[in-house]
């Protein structure tokens, strides 16, 4: 999947201080045409990278909330069409730029309002127009943002040994954006874009504020939990308005949680008949809890199947079970045992709760 670059333009951003108040100054150094980049170091240094981002892979429903790369839809009011979304608007004209003047205004459109997003760091940033000669006729826009390392230095000579390199970047931590967004070889989605940063950064999505973002899974499993528990709350409570909201307050403070013990509010039924409405949109949600310090991975499905939690004593159970048992590397005594009946190990739980209260 190979570009061939068109124009690329090349700007330095300085931030002074602290980077959410320090002054911001941008210096556009140079705009190349496509021979001039091929002979230029910036050739040698980007070699790879349009690939890289075009093959870069993004869920339009992630499976975490914090993601690095993701799928921006542009935005517009009911009824109107595509041009009417400004940040849209600052791909179009550069891609639709006639000559290398007109698309170096264009690019420094777009680097100015990119200035204006919060917690922005120092670094070069290049605008660059490209075309897959292959698959399409229309030009593809890339934005690619290298932030400045601190404390580089490289070997010189013998005399000085090393120098001090005031403003170095590397491709290695590279972020990006990629407009149209292509799904697949072959396939370009307009009202889309890519874009590629640390998964807890939000530059971007700052910049391009008339973009939407779908929904993390997580945040879709979240919603459609607390949703079957607002319903559950409005029938129990029906007549009784005062426990109900003390009830909904309860929910929201639990919901946002870092860490959640068990309600204990729902039947098993009622369990499963949530869990499965969820399962059949998604059938890979992952079921994580802790027992003490003991973790358990499942899938939601396993639940009620293959993975239990019952009360033995007051003290909190965990069953798992399956055809066999695997052990990783190291090898452990454990991995000898003749395994107990369960019964036996119920009672000797109950032992235990009764020594420990007397």
């Amino acid at each position: 999947m190979n570009f061939e670059v068109e124009y690329i333009s090349f700007f330095v951003i300085q931030v002074e201080g602290d980077e959410a108040q320090g002054a911001k100054r941008c210096k556009h150094y140079q705009t190349l045409d496509g021979e001039d980049y091929v002979d230029s170091e910036l050739s040698s240094f980007l070699g790879g990278e349009f690939k890289k981002i075009a093959k870069r892979t993004a869920e339009r429903n992630p499976k975490a909330e914090q993601v690095p790369t993701k799928i921006g839809r542009f935005t517009v009011e009911p009824g109107y069409d595509l041009d009417s979304n400004p940040n849209y608007n600052l791909f179009a004209r550069l891609r639709m730029s006639e000559s290398m003047e007109q698309y170096m205004e264009n690019a420094e459109s777009l680097v100015q309002a990119y200035m204006d997003a919060s917690g922005i760091r120092g670094g070069a940033m290049f605008v660059v127009r490209a075309r897959h000669t292959k698959l399409f006729d229309e030009p593809f826009i890339f934005v690619l943002k290298c932030d400045f390392e601190q404390k580089i230095a490289r070997v010189t000579d013998e005399r000085s040994l090393l120098n001090k390199v005031e403003m170095a970047i590397n491709a290695k931590n590279m972020k990006s954006i990629m407009y149209p967004h292509m799904p697949e070889e072959g396939m370009l989605e307009p009202w889309e874009i890519k874009i590629h940063q640390s998964s807890h950064a939000r530059y971007f999505e700052d910049f391009l504020k008339y973009v939407e973002y779908e929904k993390s899974v997580p945040e879709i499993m979240n919603e459609q939990v607390l949703g079957f528990v607002h319903q559950y709350i409005e029938q129990a409570y029906e007549d009784n308005p005062e426990e109900r909201e003390k009830e909904m307050e309860d929910v929201e403070l639990w919901a946002h949680s870092e860490q959640r013990e068990l309600q204990e509010k729902w039947s098993h039924e009622q369990v499963m008949e949530a869990a499965s409405i969820m399962i059949e949109q998604k059938p890979d949600i992952e079921l994580k809890l802790k027992v003490g310090h003991m973790s358990v991975k499942a899938l939601l499905a396993d639940f009620g199947d293959r993975l239990h939690i019952a009360k033995v004593a007051g003290r909190y159970v965990v069953v798992i079970e399956g055809e066999g048992l695997l052990f990783d590397k190291g090898i452990l005594p454990v991995e000898l045992l003749q395994p107990e009946p369960l019964e036996q190990i119920v009672d000797k739980i109950s032992r235990k709760t009764e020594e420990e209260l007397y």
